[in-house]
């Protein structure tokens, strides 16, 4: 069967209007740079005349802030990839290691909430499975927002972490895993033809963050494409019915960036390239003992200040990462070229 429409007309506007929103911060931004440059350069003037100590400093520091600025602004501009402006769905599942694994995950979920939250982002719960004992056993955010998904794509692969455990009364080293998934919420005239035999659908009782009930009805739902293993859930409506237009919307997301890393597989099979597949692979260390540091080994960026990451402080890694993309693909164009 083919995807069904999900959006009603009030989706529609609400999605128009998020559009416009998008633009109209382009501008603005855009105009606020322009205005912030024009000052510059008459305090520049001023002071060339009439020099200042104390006013040079501070025009130096504001010089500084006004490029970092500059420099995350064309790196939105730069997001220019299909979907990058689309919502995202991001998946965390812990690795194996029980309690540990799954407290782990549990400060990568409260660590990208509070990136989110801090870009002016709505984070909406899918899914939340909690732990036995602390933690969860897997959680779905719909994170929505201008350009969500180009940012958080950076974000995709396993995270590491290095500490000791409070779990442990010996008070011994231990090192745990999680996994980060992101897709693009697809827009709804994106079709994926799904064939209702290849789809085994599961009811369960809602639960939220902490084992609290959402309610004592069996209204999540979640849906396996037994062709391909992908498995999703969605808790986060009132209705069965709700929640498994939901999960099939989610699926088509899944099932669109796995048809189009195939078709990127595909092509660079026939380039005779090794592809560089980062999926399940370590893209972050996280370590609080014996020192602090956060480590990124795709770009080695690098950080001591572990809890302002843990925070949501994340833009100085996805920024880099971001880059180095955009750096190779501009490379890869122009081999293609030649």
């Amino acid at each position: 069967m083919s995807a069904p429409d999900f959006w009603d007309d009030n989706e529609r506007a609400q999605a128009m209007i998020a559009e416009l929103n998008a633009v109209k911060s382009v501008v603005d931004q855009f105009t606020e740079l322009t205005r912030e440059q024009e000052d510059l350069e008459a305090l520049q003037e001023l002071l060339e005349e009439e020099p200042d100590e104390a006013l040079i400093a501070e025009w130096r520091a504001n010089v500084a802030e006004h490029v970092r600025k500059v420099d995350r602004f064309e790196l939105q501009l730069l997001l220019n990839e299909p979907y990058d402006k689309s919502n995202a769905i991001l998946e965390l599942h812990p690795g194996a290691g029980g309690t540990e694994s799954q407290d782990w995950a549990l400060m990568l979920y409260r660590m990208y909430t509070r990136w989110a939250e801090k870009r002016g982002f709505h984070v909406e719960v899918l899914d939340y499975q909690p732990g036995e004992e602390a933690g969860l056993k897997s959680a779905t955010l719909l994170i929505r927002g201008h350009n969500a998904y180009g940012y958080l794509k950076a974000e995709k692969g396993v995270h590491r972490l290095v500490r000791i455990s409070p779990f442990d009364a010996s008070a011994r080293r231990h090192t745990s895993f999680a996994s980060c998934d992101v897709v693009p919420e697809i827009p709804d005239d994106v079709k994926i033809e799904i064939r209702p035999e290849d789809l085994r659908i599961d009811t369960y009782r809602s639960s939220g963050a902490g084992g609290q009930h959402v309610n004592k009805t069996e209204s999540a739902v979640r849906i396996t494409h037994l062709p391909t293993g992908i498995v999703v859930s969605c808790q986060s409506e009132r209705s069965q019915i709700q929640n498994r237009e939901r999960a099939m919307k989610m699926l088509m997301s899944k099932l669109y960036e796995r048809k189009i890393q195939e078709q990127q597989q595909e092509l660079a099979a026939l380039r005779g390239e090794q592809m560089d597949i980062a999926w399940g692979s370590q893209i972050r260390s996280y370590v609080f003992h014996p020192y602090s540091m956060v480590k990124d080994h795709r770009t080695g960026v690098e950080t001591g200040n572990v809890q302002a990451v843990m925070d949501g402080e994340l833009d100085e890694f996805i920024e880099a990462y971001l880059r180095s993309r955009i750096g190779k693909n501009d490379k890869d164009a122009k081999n293609g070229a030649k």
